[in-house]
């Protein structure tokens, strides 16, 4: 599925998450163990801004995970390099993926997906 893919890393983390670039590293090794080049990476921290924390538990949006403002910049670097699939660290609802590919322009996957066969 990635094979020669342009990918994008995105994840939704905590402010308290200090490892979250090895987060990323972990996905950006496991997409070109399959094949998958990272062209981009974007992160979106929770509970950094004043009321943020006390909301940690839920995404900032059902239908997207992400708050709207990043999502919106997510979508253009995505349509701007000709991503062919985004790759979430965070899992996602088949409606997040929807909704996510639509905006973005390419197919939309979690993390989780490259370790489950069939996906």
């Amino acid at each position: 599925m990635l094979a020669g893919t342009d990918v994008a890393l995105v994840g939704l983390f905590s402010a308290k998450d200090k490892e979250f670039g090895a987060k990323l590293d972990v996905l950006a090794a496991s997409v070109e163990a399959h094949g998958g080049r990272v062209v981009s990476r974007h992160v979106q921290r929770r509970g950094v801004s004043h009321g943020g924390a006390a909301k940690m538990a839920v995404p900032f949006s059902r239908r997207t995970l992400l708050s709207p403002g990043k999502a919106r910049e997510i979508a253009q670097a995505c349509r701007a390099a000709e991503v062919g699939v985004a790759v979430f660290v965070n899992p996602l609802t088949e409606h997040q993926r929807a909704v996510l590919g639509d905006m973005f322009g390419c197919f939309v996957i979690s993390g989780e997906d490259l370790f489950t066969p069939g996906r």
